[in-house]
């Protein structure tokens, strides 16, 4: 879908782990169709360099560390929004790990790990940015969930518990504010060609093969294809859209 930029112009954006993979690219599309976009992330190096991309595209960037599993992190970083726009109407909660640990082989350390980053740093910064955007007459919320907080995936126990707790969380979060003008959404991917998942299956492996056939469509999603889902949930053809979560799959809980 191609926006024109008045959709976007003068719209002020944050983006959780924006410094590589679904984060990065979530970054660009929404520099590339007009919105101011501050993105976080602990890596200063890689925030540095997407900074001087944007300004290279004429965008409008601005890098800010933060590790979004410590909530004065989060209050910095919406008190940097506020100080320097002056409002936010766009969150893409996006920051988060992944762990492969079967239930008898999870330890307190692994689940507080994961739910420090996954959920509470989606918590903490829903907090802080809701607050923000009922003093701008309401904005738009999404939060990067996974098919795997949609059905059960052997191996990813509490990582899957994880991302079931952001559906729900979402859900909860949409009805609250529902009148407020603030929509809140999820988008769940299948397995996408990121650094993270470079990592954890390899370039090129039996794995990764199994996994690919494991989409209907063929493929391994690529971080265009999740972009591309959150411009139109932060758009206003989706204005009658909240609560949900839009599963980006290649066909996979189809099934």
């Amino acid at each position: 879908m191609i926006y024109d930029k008045s959709e976007f112009s003068g719209k002020v954006a944050l983006v959780t782990g924006g410094t590589s993979g679904i984060g990065y690219a979530a970054v660009l599309a929404l520099a590339q169709v007009g919105a101011t976009v501050i993105f976080a992330g602990r890596r200063e190096i890689e925030g540095a360099a997407l900074e001087e991309k944007i300004r290279s595209l004429n965008g409008i960037g601005c890098f800010v560390r933060a590790d979004v599993s410590r909530e004065a992190d989060i209050v910095n970083l919406i008190n940097f929004i506020t100080t320097k726009f002056g409002r936010l109407d766009i969150a893409f909660n996006n920051a988060g790990i992944l762990l492969e640990r079967a239930v008898t082989d999870t330890s307190f350390e692994d689940y507080r790990q994961i739910f420090d980053v996954n959920f509470w740093g989606v918590m903490a910064a829903m907090k802080h940015e809701i607050a923000t955007m009922l003093g701008n007459g309401g904005g738009t919320i999404i939060n990067t969930s996974s098919i795997v907080g949609h059905v059960g995936f052997p191996g990813f126990s509490v990582y899957g518990a994880s991302k079931h707790a952001i559906e729900g969380l979402t859900k909860a979060a949409a009805l609250e504010y529902a009148q407020n003008g603030i929509r809140v959404n999820a988008i769940a991917p299948a397995l996408v060609e990121t650094p993270m998942m470079d990592l954890y299956i390899g370039k090129q492996s039996e794995t990764r093969n199994q996994y690919t056939s494991m989409h209907p469509n063929g493929r391994l999603g690529v971080p265009d294809d999740v972009a591309n889902a959150l411009l139109f949930l932060c758009s206003s053809a989706s204005s009658f859209i909240t609560g949900e979560s839009l599963k980006v799959d290649g066909g996979w809980t189809a099934r």
